[in-house]
């Protein structure tokens, strides 16, 4: 049997057990969040904004508006990262490095290999659900500035006491010490989240796409409220500003995950390929945990920002001026 394990993996060289590819999967398992936002930023500045430029029959202020509203989610996104999903990973990382350290044993015999490291994947990816609020009140108020960019205004510095203002808050949001390490520690021995894990780790392979679904509904929601609430934002912006947001994400997570589901079926012989060929390395879960958080974080991008911006642009356009023409 033994014999017939090691044929089976030599059979599998080169793509399955390249060690490039091994050790990607590796950081991306412990850094998901932070590879989701990085993503989210390169295509949001970038990939998004250039198919809202190619919609045909849109108004060009609205153009500008949706690109706009883009930028500044993906700007503020990466600095949420950086100051949140990434402390935390890290404290996930030391944690696993020296259990002991930092965990009592007697709270967690109730959970498995398994189970602990489903609940710590969602510890990670939660990350970017629980900084959704924030993002979407930056991105908002981020918008107006990026506008002002387009339209090539007056670039003003910085006044002295808003930099100083700007000094104090970052080192008032310091995540140096063990704070990220303590705030994990007492959701890993957390009752509550430990029966989820137990009742949840058997559906590992969708963690991802469950949050990353729920974070770009709370994200839109958050963001609708903060438009209509902006004094920054024109008014004959708003209407359109929402209404893109909305059908880009109904759109996204319909399809998204319809999607998701076909790459799923179509590669169930891709991934046993893949465990047979790694069967002997401790770090097979980990390389799959990175395999399902790469598959939804592509698919979803490439949705998001890169194929329905061209329907939504004239879709949210239209919409926002059918009122204006019966009045």
């Amino acid at each position: 049997m033994r014999i017939n394990q090691i044929k089976n993996t030599q059979n599998f060289n080169g793509l399955y057990n390249n060690k490039h590819l091994l050790s990607t999967l590796e950081k991306i398992s412990d850094h998901g969040a932070s590879f989701a936002a990085g993503i989210s930023f390169l295509s949001a500045i970038s990939l998004r904004p250039l198919a809202i430029s190619l919609t045909p029959k849109a108004d060009s202020e609205n153009k500008k508006i949706f690109s706009a509203d883009s930028i500044a989610s993906g700007v503020i996104k990466l600095l949420i990262a950086l100051g949140v999903s990434i402390p935390i990973e890290n404290a996930i990382k030391k944690i696993n490095e020296n259990p002991k350290e930092f965990l009592n044993p007697d709270l967690l015999k109730n959970l498995s290999k398994k189970d602990y490291d489903f609940l710590t994947q969602n510890i990670k990816l939660a990350s970017n659900l629980i900084s959704a609020i924030p993002k979407s009140i930056l991105s908002v108020s981020l918008i107006p500035l990026v506008m002002d960019l387009f339209h090539k205004e007056k670039k003003q510095n910085i006044p002295i006491e808003k930099k100083q203002n700007f000094d104090t808050f970052k080192k008032q949001t310091s995540f140096k010490g063990r704070l990220p390490e303590k705030i994990v520690k007492s959701v890993i021995e957390s009752n509550d989240m430990q029966n989820y894990a137990i009742k949840n780790s058997s559906n590992s392979k969708n963690i991802a796409r469950n949050m990353s679904v729920a974070t770009d509904i709370l994200l839109s929601a958050t963001s609708a409220v903060t438009t209509l609430n902006s004094k920054k934002i024109k008014k004959e912006q708003k209407k359109p500003l929402i209404l893109n947001k909305f059908i880009s994400t109904g759109i996204s997570i319909t399809a998204g995950c319809f999607i998701d589901n076909l790459v799923q079926g179509f590669g169930t012989g891709f991934v046993e390929k893949f465990k047979q060929a790694n069967i002997d390395d401790k770090k097979l879960a980990k390389y799959l945990e990175g395999l399902n958080i790469v598959r939804p974080t592509i698919i979803f991008a490439l949705i998001y920002y890169g194929i329905i911006p061209v329907l939504t642009t004239f879709a949210s356009d239209k919409l926002s001026k059918v009122k204006k023409e019966g009045n």
